[in-house]
């Protein structure tokens, strides 16, 4: 998929992050190599790092296999990112979901329109979902901006000399300067608040920080998946070759960014993708949302892409491709399963 990108959708250009780090924080280190990859920035979706892993007796049946489907099942995650944003996005989600082909969505907790989100959710506990760990905010206009969800001067180092969040430009800015012992008491804040709200995620994945975007960062959030029997997204080479050896799935391919297409042809792009998705687990990162006034006020860069995204996921063309191409499109609850059973072995 060439769209890839080491990205989360609004966040152009960030790369896997400019951190560097041992891979020891979260106990995925040892035994897989150094996993010691650093991004360049340039948002590409790739990276570097020797955490291969050694031994012949590595379990090299890909993912898709791992979670029980049959070789050369063409598997697909659909997963609508930045569910609690603002208004249009919950509403499109939840019907991207109900009326669409997408599988899940991720809950972004410190946003204006988080509470409603996480209502909707209480309403429909068959819709599984994951922690969108945000340490950005994408606007500066009220009333939808946001900022931590933790006391702001419990994480200094999270904040920009303003004392708010960075913006997505702010990435390498943020990645250089943010202590870890800040960024898990937001994370911990995140999840917390999801958890208190009677909700029970499947997976946790990050806001414009592909992998957490510093080693130190993915092993962290690792170390609380398995805290809480969660999932964690994996996208990236470095991150894939210290997971995939502890026989926990992975995307066995590049993953798609929906911020990464054109607006021209988009269903056409789409519709593509659909016919040649490889065999195995590969993972969509969509954004639906409506197109509205209040959309065009909150999100002046994304609403077109987020629209669009709605359209297509909505449409009959969409559900007629993945039947007549034999898609299966499966969520994170067949991977946090897996996730699990590592983490109480």
């Amino acid at each position: 998929m060439a769209e890839s990108a080491g990205h989360d959708g609004t966040c152009a250009g960030d790369g896997s992050g400019s951190g560097t780090g041992n891979g020891s924080g979260g106990g995925f280190g040892d035994g897989t190599g150094s996993g010691s990859g650093s991004g360049d920035g340039s948002g590409s979706g790739s990276g570097s790092g020797d955490g291969s892993g050694t031994g012949d007796d590595r379990d090299t049946r890909s993912s898709s296999e791992l979670l029980g489907f049959a070789p050369g099942a063409r598997v697909l995650i659909v997963n609508a990112d930045d569910f609690g944003m603002y208004h249009a996005v919950n509403t499109a989600v939840i019907d991207a979901i109900e009326q669409g082909i997408a599988s899940s969505c991720s809950l972004m907790v410190p946003c204006p329109g988080a509470p409603e989100a996480m209502r909707l959710l209480r309403e429909r506990p068959e819709i599984p979902f994951g922690v969108h760990l945000t340490l950005f905010c994408d606007t500066a206009r009220a009333p939808h901006q946001w900022g931590p969800l933790a006391a702001p001067e419990s994480v200094p180092s999270l904040l920009d000399e303003e004392g708010e969040l960075f913006s997505p430009d702010g990435v390498p800015e943020l990645l250089a300067q943010a202590r870890l012992e800040d960024v898990e008491r937001e994370f911990r804040a995140q999840i917390n608040a999801v958890l208190a709200a009677g909700l029970r995620p499947t997976h946790l994945d990050w806001h414009c920080l592909a992998d957490g975007g510093r080693d130190d960062i993915f092993d962290l959030t690792a170390s609380l998946a398995a805290e809480h029997g969660l999932a964690v997204r994996v996208w990236l080479d470095p991150a894939r070759r210290k997971t995939r050896p502890r026989g926990l799935p992975v995307t066995d391919h590049p993953f798609l960014d929906s911020f990464s297409l054109g607006l021209d042809g988009k269903a056409d792009r789409y519709a593509e993708l659909l016919r040649s998705l490889p065999a195995g687990l590969s993972e969509w990162a969509v954004h639906p949302g409506l197109d509205d006034a209040d959309a065009r006020t909150a999100d002046p860069g994304g609403w077109s892409v987020r629209s669009t995204d709605h359209a297509f996921l909505t449409s009959p063309r969409a559900r007629e491709l993945v039947d007549r191409e034999g898609v299966i499109v499966t969520d994170y609850r067949t991977v946090q399963r897996l996730w699990q059973r590592a983490a109480s072995a």
